[in-house]
């Protein structure tokens, strides 16, 4: 095409049609203001009532909290993914006694607060410490940390498996086909081909889990557990002052972000080589 027929071309485009100012914009502009002003206040506040001595004296137990929090969670996460593959292979079994177990597991917790598995746990098999003692286990069920680590992996081991499962079904069914033409075992084909792509197609849904415990962790400070929200309450206690709590949500929200810009470059080297 020669130059005269390109700007013949730019000529003739329509225009752009202006832009409407609806009141989905203007509700949705409102409400981002809205947030941004809350932020500015929020920071304003912590910066103008900055106390030297509060942060030298408490500063250490928000660290200890923040890495119980940090260690509570991970190895909770650890363990439930370990879980959640045998429920997931539950899930999508043809056997249907094993398919119910596998639902009612996953509908069960993920069906029920997370705050009543952990009464459940600490408090209910509390009752039963007498038949724990007989068979030693009440070395394990009296430590409130071991109590909401089993809780959290539990409950996320539900979730875990959900999100494995449906992943596991996205995967093209030519995928087994092609493997199966070729003579290759099933373990080998789910272990070196399926299950690969299931899991860049569950990255996402991951980051969001682990996201939600980080949050959903601050409940163990219910039971004792001295976590960063257990160590927030226990400084509110001695000082009454509000900014206890405010500290302890600005360092929630600078683990979520930190992980969250941690999880999206995984995904994006993982996922390097679908972007065309």
């Amino acid at each position: 095409m020669t130059d005269m027929a390109l700007n013949r071309t730019a000529v003739e485009r329509p225009p752009a049609p202006p832009r409407r100012w609806t009141a989905g914009r203007f509700w949705g502009n409102a409400v981002v203001a809205l947030w941004v002003l809350i932020g500015v206040g929020f920071v304003w506040y912590l910066a103008s009532s900055w106390n030297p001595e509060f942060v030298e004296k408490y500063g250490p137990r928000y660290w200890s909290g923040l890495k119980v929090t940090v260690s509570l969670v991970l190895s909770s996460l650890v363990a439930g993914a370990l879980l959640s593959l045998p429920i997931a292979l539950g899930r999508l079994s043809k056997n249907r006694y094993i398919g119910a177990l596998a639902y009612a597991y996953i509908y069960t917790f993920r069906g029920t607060p997370l705050l009543a598995q952990v009464f459940l746990i600490y408090y209910g098999l509390g009752q039963f410490s007498n038949e724990l003692k007989s068979i030693g286990l009440w070395g394990f069920f009296r430590d409130a940390w071991n109590c909401g680590f089993l809780a959290f992996t539990l409950n996320t081991a539900a979730y875990q498996a959900e999100i494995l499962a449906g992943a596991i079904k996205s995967v093209p069914k030519g995928q087994w086909e092609g493997a199966s033409a070729l003579g290759l075992p099933k373990l080998f084909t789910f272990r070196k081909i399926i299950l690969p792509q299931a899991l860049i197609v569950a990255l996402r849904p991951y980051g969001n889990e682990i996201i939600l415990m980080i949050k959903g962790s601050a409940i163990v400070a219910i039971i004792t557990v001295y976590d960063l929200m257990g160590q927030a309450r226990w400084v509110f206690s001695k000082t009454f002052d509000f900014q206890a709590y405010l500290w302890a949500a600005v360092f929630y929200l600078i683990v979520v972000e930190i992980l969250r810009n941690i999880w999206a470059w995984i995904e994006a080297r993982l996922t390097r080589h679908l972007i065309r």
